[in-house]
């Protein structure tokens, strides 16, 4: 055990649902329907980035709490034929630890509806997998990358993985999981002078690359709003080297807003989850490996579904469910309200 106190989210309280429009799909009273559908399948990480988790790691999930491959398998299946969900992305933890991984991708690549399947890594053992990701349906993939300085690497993850992380991006692209994204988090007085190398990078190997503020997701609970490098910083440096115009594309749900990059056809995106909430046009769900459901990355809240499907529940009632928790959701994360309490748990247990 470590010394990090990770809590227990509070179960959803009832919802009363007597004004929900009779409708399959996962609406909420203001208006939203999520069809994005997050699913983290391990808690577990094989780095420990300093703003994720402690350098001694976690108390990682038991295997018996975790959803088995038919218990995923189903539930995915009811979100994409019963609920309307279009779209389903698989995180962590690192995803890529989860030995059954290729499996509950091609069970969903399968699934009437065709839903679009994309995987957020750290890249570590892409290189490795990325032929089989692809045989089994993966559209495409996200990988973190902080830094392009081996060493600053070393000191944000804790490991000596960096060129492990080239050959996986390398490799996500010579086998066609495009777009490759790279994500990146830039912290004040150790990367943050990285951001148009960075670009740089991107640009030459063609990659897209989107910059993610530091969100207050950590077990440490060591989040510092005056310390993170906001969206319009991270706009001004690169500003300083790159003439940056708003794409002409619509956002949509879509968490980055997007740049073209001297006049283009190359872009980047920045996501501010803190100072530019997109919440208005949120479309997500998310489950946990554990089988909780939230209906926000934010949520202090969760809703079992594990325990009912263990107890016989029928597809129909584990819908329903789902229904409700999305029904219930909040009009925003509430990150500016006075009140705000960081969630529970860390983003390695919730999923990016």
């Amino acid at each position: 055990m470590t010394a990090v106190d990770l809590g227990i989210p509070a179960v959803r309280p009832a919802t009363d649902t007597s004004t929900r429009p009779d409708t399959p799909a996962l609406i909420d009273r203001f208006g939203r329907v999520a069809t994005d559908l997050r699913v983290s399948l391990i808690d577990k990480c094989n780095l420990r980035c300093t703003y994720c988790m402690p350098a001694e790691g976690l108390p990682w999930l038991k295997r018996q709490e975790m959803l088995d491959t038919e218990e995923m398998n189903r539930l995915i299946r009811i979100a994409v034929e019963t609920l309307g969900v279009t779209n389903v992305r698989f995180t962590g933890g690192e995803p890529l630890l989860r030995q059954d991984l290729v499996d509950v991708i091609g069970a969903t690549s399968a699934l009437t509806g065709n839903p679009k399947t994309s995987l957020t890594t750290n890249g570590i053992n892409l290189h490795r997998h990325a032929d089989a990701l692809v045989e089994a349906g993966l559209d495409r993939v996200n990988v973190s990358l902080d830094t392009l300085r081996a060493d600053t690497f070393h000191q944000l993850t804790r490991r000596d993985r960096f060129d492990d992380v080239l050959d996986g991006l390398a490799a996500a692209k010579a086998t066609g999981l495009e777009p490759v994204k790279v994500n990146a988090v830039l912290l004040r007085g150790v990367n943050d002078d990285e951001a148009g190398d960075l670009l740089r990078f991107c640009l030459t190997e063609g990659y897209q690359l989107r910059f993610i503020e530091q969100m207050p997701l950590d077990p440490q609970h060591g989040w510092d709003r005056d310390q993170m490098i906001t969206a319009d910083e991270i706009l001004e440096r690169l500003g300083e080297e790159f003439t940056l115009t708003p794409h002409v594309a619509e956002r949509g749900s879509a968490p980055a807003e997007r740049w073209l990059v001297d006049g283009g056809p190359g872009t980047v995106g920045v996501i501010g989850s803190v100072t530019r909430p997109f919440c208005a046009a949120c479309d997500r769900t998310r489950l946990t490996a554990d089988g909780q459901l939230r209906s926000c990355l934010f949520s202090t809240t969760e809703t079992d579904l594990r325990g009912p499907l263990r107890d016989g529940a029928g597809d129909d009632e584990l819908a329903r469910l789902w229904q409700e928790t999305m029904w219930a959701k909040k009009a925003g994360h509430g990150m500016d309200d006075d009140g705000f309490a960081q969630p529970s748990r860390p983003m390695s247990a919730i999923g990016g």
